[in-house]
């Protein structure tokens, strides 16, 4: 075995290393098992995970600095180190608190760095977290302890880049230097926040949206993909679907509503409460249109978009939109194509015949 030339107590922690490599193995695969098993039952968002047992030369270099600290090899805390990243700022703090309820934390030895972020300060700053297993499956692991590092991708990527470019604050170097790097550290701390904003902003857009939709209040409810969504999960159209699929006593096929937004808003409904004055006042026409279009047919498969398709070709018509209308939304749905002129021309065929166009 290489000879660091220690001094004797150094010596004795390096053989106390060595020798608990394959403990502090297990400490990794156990610590790593909960926080993914624990982690996974609630909704986190988590970029990643990773982890590593500090190298050889990393521990002497540490005992070569100030190995006379230690005691003994259980009195380094940074041996095995997990770390977290996450998505967002308030996801830091839900992490530390599903590990406060998972293991054993050494507050004396942990550090919110977050707090120490000084409007001047260089680098970025995370959560560390000093641990122990509570009931680790081998007990000798009881004693050894884990550093658990909590941040954001924003606060990964600059920590990254600052151990990239080799910056450490005790080193001297250019004030413009200093200023540029400190301006990025602000930049990113702001986007780490807006992002956490935008984020918290849209989910209660979606509560909101969800609780007016649920209470019937849907003239208050702007046309929105998401709102629509949200209109869609109470199945507006089966009945619709269900009376046309009984034509041909067809099987209905599932397939997305959702790309009829862009339809329904050309057509000029701006809220939740225009798509469901279209349902009610053309249901009975889109039903009798899709009677025309498979009363002689033996189609046995329809897609889901039937009610809702046929709803907008009858709502166009009315409106005096015509030909040119359809093959718009025909286009919308499909994309440019030749055929869309083709297949308006056959529905304008097929309208022309019902009592709702004369």
């Amino acid at each position: 075995m290489e000879n660091y030339g220690l001094d004797m107590h150094c010596e004795m922690l390096l053989k106390a290393y060595r020798d608990s490599l394959p403990l502090y193995k297990q400490l990794q695969e156990e610590v790593l098992e909960i926080i993914r098993k624990e982690g996974g039952q609630i909704d986190i968002s988590v970029a990643s995970m990773e982890s590593r047992i500090k190298e050889e030369k990393s521990f002497v270099g540490k005992l070569k600095r100030k190995g006379y600290k230690y005691a003994e090899l259980e009195d380094i805390t940074d041996i095995l180190g997990v770390r977290v990243i996450t998505f967002y700022n308030e996801e830091v703090d839900r992490i530390a608190s599903l590990a406060e309820k998972l293991f054993d934390i050494d507050w004396q030895n942990s550090e919110d760095k977050r707090q120490k972020h000084e409007y001047h300060s260089f680098g970025y700053n995370s959560l560390h977290y000093i641990c122990r297993l509570r009931e680790p499956v081998n007990p000798e692991l009881k004693n050894y302890r884990f550093e658990l590092q909590i941040r954001t991708a924003l606060q990964h990527v600059w920590s990254a880049i600052q151990h990239d470019i080799g910056y450490k604050t005790e080193i001297e170097i250019p004030v413009e230097y200093h200023r540029s790097l400190s301006r990025l550290a602000g930049l990113l701390e702001l986007a780490d926040n807006e992002f956490s904003r935008i984020r918290n902003g849209i989910a209660e857009y979606r509560h909101r949206i969800n609780s007016l939709v649920q209470n019937g209040r849907l003239n208050e409810v702007p046309l929105d993909r998401e709102s629509f969504a949200t209109y869609l999960s109470r199945r507006p159209y089966d009945a619709l679907n269900r009376k046309i699929a009984a034509i041909t006593q067809a099987e209905l096929q599932a397939e997305s509503l959702i790309p009829y937004v862009k339809v329904l808003k050309n057509q000029g409904l701006k809220s939740l409460g225009d798509v469901e004055l279209m349902l009610t006042e053309n249901q009975q026409d889109a039903y009798q249109l899709a009677l025309f279009q498979l009363g002689t047919t033996d189609i046995d498969i329809l897609s889901e978009t039937i009610g809702l398709q046929n709803l907008c070709i009858v709502h166009i018509l009315k409106n005096g939109g015509g030909k040119p209308g359809l093959i718009q939304m025909f286009e919308e749905l499909n994309g440019p194509s030749p055929y869309n002129e083709t297949l308006a021309s056959i529905v304008m065929e097929q309208a022309h015949r019902l009592k709702f166009m004369n």
